[in-house]
Formats: structure tokens, C-alpha cells, sequence
């Protein structure tokens, strides 16, 4: 039914080795449709309104009746006018010729002309929009319907091209995952350890799935759907482009697409409060950089300080850091020379966890590991926070993880630090918890619990990980 064309999708986030590329075929059926559309044919008023307001023009035709409306609209398909309602004065009606009928849409404005989420500079481009979606619908109503059929997402440059890349990943997060040994805790259930040992962590926690981004867009120019190849129709806000990859598709087509993005770095505009999992994708990285360069450069040379991720850095050297990572990504210099203060870098490192968007605990498993604090019985609470680790989302889990690790080598030097697994804890409970409704009351009272959850992991940081 659709015909096809060999053009390729100007602006298309789709580019690859000229050698290797085949450009898609791009169906161009839906285009054509738009190209037959109706044009919009505005009936002027043959008289001055003095009721019409400033951002209506000669189409407003004051208060008249939908029927003499719809006789001044039936000498051409295409035709509009804006009109008063006779039943609801001040509210503000547009007739538009569509067909053997005239259709009346409840008009509205507010800097913008809009009759439901589209909004538009003009009354003109509103309609011109409204018949090339009503032409289209209407003539290809089937073919729309069945649209999403035979995909060619798979076959574009946008998966394949990203093939070695992804390998190289799963690969480098292989190897992180044989590094972690289970080791029996005498002081719980042996069924908490088979049951870890029995995971395939690293099939597991190396495939970062990452669902896209996706957001309305308005495509300058002729645009194609890079899922199901079709023409993206209308005057503005057409479709959906995923703001971390730069996938264009259709808005019902964007439901279909596999959670496979792929973020490029040049669409990261920060290091801090970005998700972590675009993150970590973005710069290849089984953690957040951040999250390494820190503990490293605690490690090396902060371990001893008293009050450790307790005691806090200046606000503004923080700042600092912060800024610098957002700048330079994994160049920034937090070396001692620059940040001769270590509590600089733990205030910059709880700075980063606490600013997440979505917590390193998610919101959504956030009740969980609350109710898991609050098992009476040792065995059957650490069960339960087991159970809880294993259903994060695998960049969530191996940041955790990481940084558990490095929290029990921290308890390790408690004799110059006083820092033991309760009192980080209280720091990193809530840094690494958050209320999904952001609750001030119902944060104070999930403090102990939040505390607990984090003390747990790290005391039994070798068994839970």
C-alpha cells in the first residue's frame, strides 16, 4: 500500500562508516497524504468587531449561531471562522470545514492558540495542523493501525552501530563481577549465601537496560520515524526524540522501542543530577566516574581522617568540585594539591548521591527496604534487604555495591576515624534513601530504619553483594 523512497531522514541521529551504512528505506505513503491535505481557507468578517479580541484577527465573527456558521463554512473544504458562543459568552468556538461537515472545537489562549495539548503561534497553523491530522486519520486510518507491524528498528545504524560498544561494556562489567566472592557469615542462614551464589550476577548486573527519554518535538522539515520508517505528519510537535540518544519516532511507536538507549555524551549536559544510568551509559562505565575518582582519592589518602563523611567540607569548595565535574567529567582535578581538605571530596561524593533524580535506592524499592528495617528476626531481615538489592536497576546495584565495599574499609580504620557502621548509617541513610513523596515528616520517621538498612549492608557487605 505505501510507496516507498530512498531519501534519507535529514537530521536522523542515525550516522555510521559510509563503507558499512545501507540508508533505510523511508515510506513515504503518509507524506503524500499531507501533501493532499486541505488547506486552511479563512472566512473573513465583512465588518469590524469591536467585541473581537486582540489576538483574533478578521475571523472572528463575534456571537452568531453554529448554523449560520456552519452556511458561511460550506463553500469550501478547509474553510474556518471563530465565533462567540451564543450559550457561554466570552468562551470562543472554532468552526472548521472538514468534508460534508463543519466540526466546532472549544477554543482557548494563553500566549499560544491551542484546542488540546498542541499549542500554536497562530490560528492559522492550529488549523492547518488540525486537517492534515484529520485528512491522514481519516484516509489512513488502517494503515496507521497496523503501522507498527514490521518494524525496521532493528535493521537501522542505530542498534548496530552501538553493537561494539555495548560488548565492550557487558564485557568490562563481566570482569567486575568475578571479582565478587561470597563468603559464608557464621552469624546468619547459609540459604542467604546459596541463594546469592546461585545468581548469575554477572549476566545479571552488567546489562544496563536503559529505557529512553523520550519528549515531544517539532521536526523542522520532513521527518521520518526511525522505528517503523513512516512519515512523521503535522505542523509542530510531530513526535518524540529521546533526549539522551536522539531517537525520533512516533509518539505510539516510542511505547513499542525496546529499552536498549544508547545516551551520547554530547547530549549530557551535567555530571550531577543526571540519572544515573544514562550516566554511567554515556561514559561507558559499569559506576558513575564520580563515584570512583572520589572513594579513590579518599582512599589514598583520607582513610585516617577523624570523622570521615561526617565532618564537613567548605560549601563552596564543594561547589567547586561539583562545577568541575559538571565542566571537565572524569578530568577534574580533586587531587590534594587542588582540595588539600579530603572532607572537600566526601562532602562532593554525598553531594553526588544525595542530587541524584532517582535515588541510588529507587523510590519505587524504597518501602521495601524500610519494611525490611523493620523485621524483628536478624536472619529474615537481612533476607529481606537481599531481596531488595537484587531488584535494583543494575547501575544502581553496582554503585552500591562499590560503594558498600568501600564503607566496610572505611569501618576498618575506626580506631582513627570513629567512623563504625552505624555512625556512616546515619550519614548515608538518607543520602541513599529518599521518600518517594518527599515527606519531611515522613523522612524524620524512617531515619532509624534508613540508618539500619545501610548499617546492615555494610557489616554484611561481603554476603548481601
Amino acid at each position: 500500500m505505501a510507496a516507498s523512497s530512498n531519501s534519507s531522514l535529514s537530521g536522523s541521529s542515525v550516522s555510521s562508516d559510509p563503507e558499512d551504512y545501507q540508508p533505510p528505506i523511508w515510506k513515504s505513503y503518509l507524506y503524500q497524504l499531507q501533501q493532499e491535505a486541505p488547506r486552511p481557507k479563512r472566512i473573513v468578517c465583512p465588518k469590524e468587531m469591536e467585541t473581537r479580541p486582540k489576538y483574533y484577527g478578521r475571523e472572528f465573527h463575534g456571537m452568531i449561531s453554529r448554523e449560520y456558521a456552519d452556511e458561511l463554512l460550506r463553500a469550501a473544504d478547509g474553510s474556518y471562522l471563530i465565533r462567540e458562543s451564543q450559550r457561554q459568552p466570552g468562551t470562543h468556538t472554532l468552526a472548521l470545514r472538514f468534508g460534508p461537515q463543519t466540526l466546532n472545537y472549544r477554543l482557548f489562549y494563553d500566549g499560544k492558540h491551542f484546542v488540546a495539548e498542541k499549542r500554536f503561534e497562530s490560528v492559522h497553523d492550529l488549523v492547518t495542523d488540525a486537517l492534515i491530522t484529520l485528512y491522514i486519520e481519516t484516509k489512513a486510518a488502517e494503515y496507521i493501525a497496523k503501522m507498527t507491524a514490521n518494524p525496521i528498528y532493528d535493521h537501522l545504524g542505530y542498534t548496530s552501530l552501538l553493537k561494539d560498544k555495548l560488548v565492550h561494556r557487558l564485557s568490562r562489567g563481566r570482569t567486575e563481577s568475578r571479582r565478587v566472592t561470597f563468603v559464608r557469615d557464621e552469624r546468619i542462614s547459609s540459604s542467604l549465601v546459596r541463594q546469592s551464589a546461585l545468581k548469575d550476577t554477572a549476566e545479571k548486573r552488567c546489562s544496563y537496560e536503559k529505557i529512553h527519554n523520550f519528549k515531544v518535538h517539532t521536526f523542522r522539515g520532513p521527518h521520518w520515524c526511525e522505528y517503523c520508517a513512516n512519515f512523521m505528519w503535522g505542523l509542530i510537535a510531530q513526535g518524540v526524540r529521546c533526549s539522551d540518544c536522539g531517537l525520533n519516532v512516533h509518539k505510539q511507536c516510542s511505547k513499542l522501542v525496546p529499552s536498549d538507549c544508547q545516551p551520547d555524551l554530547r547530549r549530557i549536559k551535567k555530571v550531577f543530577s543526571c540519572d544515573l544510568t544514562t550516566l554511567v551509559k554515556a561514559h561507558n562505565t559499569p559506576r558513575p566516574m564520580v563515584v570512583d575518582l572520589c572513594i579513590r582519592e579518599i582512599e589514598l589518602r583520607g582513610m585516617k581522617s577523624e570523622g570521615l563523611y561526617r565532618v564537613s567540607g567548605f560549601s563552596e569548595h564543594i561547589e567547586d568540585v561539583r562545577l568541575a565535574f559538571d565542566r571537565e567529567g572524569e578530568k577534574a582535578d580533586i587531587s590534594a594539591s587542588a582540595y588539600a581538605d579530603i572532607n572537600i571530596i566526601a562532602g562532593a561524593l554525598k553531594l553526588y548521591l544525595r542530587d541524584l533524580p532517582i535515588p541510588v535506592i529507587t523510590f519505587d524499592l524504597y518501602p521495601k527496604f524500610i519494611q525490611a528495617a523493620k523485621i524483628p528476626n536478624a536472619e529474615c531481615r537481612l533476607e529481606a534487604v537481599h531481596e531488595g538489592l537484587l531488584q535494583l536497576p543494575p547501575a544502581h546495584y553496582e554503585t552500591l555495591r562499590y560503594l558498600m565495599a568501600h564503607l566496610k574499609r572505611v569501618t576498618t580504620f575506626e580506631k582513627d576515624n570513629l567512623m563504625n557502621s552505624e555512625n556512616l548509617g546515619i550519614v548515608f541513610g538518607p543520602t541513599l534513601m529518599q521518600p518517594p513523596e518527599q515527606n519531611a515528616l515522613t523522612t524524620l520517621n524512617d531515619m532509624r530504619q534508613q540508618k539500619l538498612v545501610v548499617q546492615l549492608m555494610i557489616e554484611h557487605e561481603d554476603v548481601l553483594f
